[in-house]
């Protein structure tokens, strides 16, 4: 029996994580029925209920190294776990993991990871040795591949797949249709999702995403519907938008799991987002998207499928959304068609992850 431990940013209830911890539980279980996945966790009793695996909390050195031990891979992955924009300490953590895998020998694959972007002399020099010390590195972008040799990282196979995510199944819509009914809103009219995120205090966002809010619920008779990817932060910034709203939101004010966040996601119209997975979700589910970046990871999503994010946090006008959503909105069927023939090819990419880390197991087992 093949054994695993996988380290992410799981139990933190981020709802885009999770989906990427069930994706790959759903794959590699499909290729391989009696595999045992042991999940580095920051709440090992959540992770452990949603996704039914042993779990280890993340800070519990001495049981991770016991875990690694045993494993005849320690994942690292998915999602944006080595760079140092979004925390500087985080890097360090998840580095901190590879070493203890090198230091009993287990092999070491970075599974499908948005690589960098790395700032400062030592978590650069870092970040080479620990990347050259892999077994494998997928990663989900071609610009992460970018990253990994502005670092000099070489010694491994480098493979460029794509998000784990992309590899999960289409959910029903129904348990979406019934979350929607329970918050007042009607299947009679189109329904526009939105998902936000704070970043960096930032405010003027807030105010144009109101604006544009108003705009085509007016003009478009459209129903608007904020969505959360991670609970309850997303709430909250959501609530600030609302707040400079002239015209009726729903907000979804719930913990929802990834099946239902999917079925949430197939029920939309449009969906407009910051967060990446959001947009991913829309991709899985065949709803056109309009992606606004905070991060290189969101556009390099959207250039996978042939996109280019409608705009940045720093400079998005109320006049730059508008356009690009009339012009999506006019041709909805014609944008979902275009993205799902664009997303077979990246859901084959995001289910050959998980084949890499099985013959990686099978060429490097310690048994």
């Amino acid at each position: 029996m093949s054994s695993i431990v996988i380290s992410g940013y799981y139990g933190s209830k981020n709802a885009g994580d999770e989906a990427m911890l069930a994706a790959m539980l759903e794959v590699f279980t499909e290729l391989d029925p009696k595999i045992k996945i042991t999940v580095i966790s920051a709440n090992p009793t959540d992770t452990a209920r949603k996704h039914g695996v042993e779990t280890i909390n993340w800070l519990d050195v001495f049981s991770i190294i016991r875990a690694l031990r045993r494993a005849d891979l320690l994942i690292s992955g998915g999602g944006s776990l080595l760079q140092n924009v979004t925390s500087g300490r985080s890097l360090y953590y998840y580095m901190g993991i590879l070493f203890l895998a090198i230091m009993v020998r287990t092999p070491v694959m970075l599974y499908a990871q948005g690589i960098g972007p790395v700032f400062g002399w030592l978590p650069k020099k870092l970040m080479c040795w620990f990347g050259n010390h892999t077994k494998l590195i997928t990663i989900r972008d071609e610009g992460s591949l970018g990253e990994l040799q502005k670092m000099h990282i070489s010694k491994p196979v480098i493979k460029v797949t794509a998000d784990p995510v992309l590899a999960i199944h289409p959910v029903s819509r129904e348990m979406g249709k019934k979350i929607f009914l329970d918050n007042k809103l009607s299947l009679a009219k189109p329904i526009v999702g939105i998902c936000v995120r704070e970043w960096r205090d930032l405010k003027h966002y807030k105010r144009v995403l109101a604006e544009v809010a108003d705009k085509i619920s007016s003009d478009f008779g459209v129903q608007i519907v904020f969505v959360p990817m991670q609970f309850p932060e997303d709430v909250k910034a959501a609530k600030k938008i609302t707040e400079y709203m002239k015209t009726k939101a729903v907000l979804l004010n719930s913990e929802y799991t990834t099946a239902e966040l999917l079925s949430i996601t197939g029920n939309l119209d449009i969906l407009i987002s910051i967060r990446l997975h959001a947009l991913i979700f829309a991709g899985v589910m065949g709803i056109p998207m309009l992606g606004i970046s905070y991060d290189p990871k969101v556009d390099r999503f959207l250039h996978s499928i042939g996109e280019n994010a409608v705009a940045g946090l720093d400079d998005i006008t109320t006049d730059t959304v508008l356009k690009e959503f009339t012009v999506k909105w006019k041709d909805r069927s014609k944008f979902r068609d275009i993205n799902q023939q664009r997303l077979v090819e990246l859901r084959r990419a995001a289910s050959s992850n998980a084949e890499l880390a099985l013959d990686l197991i099978n060429r490097f087992s310690k048994k």
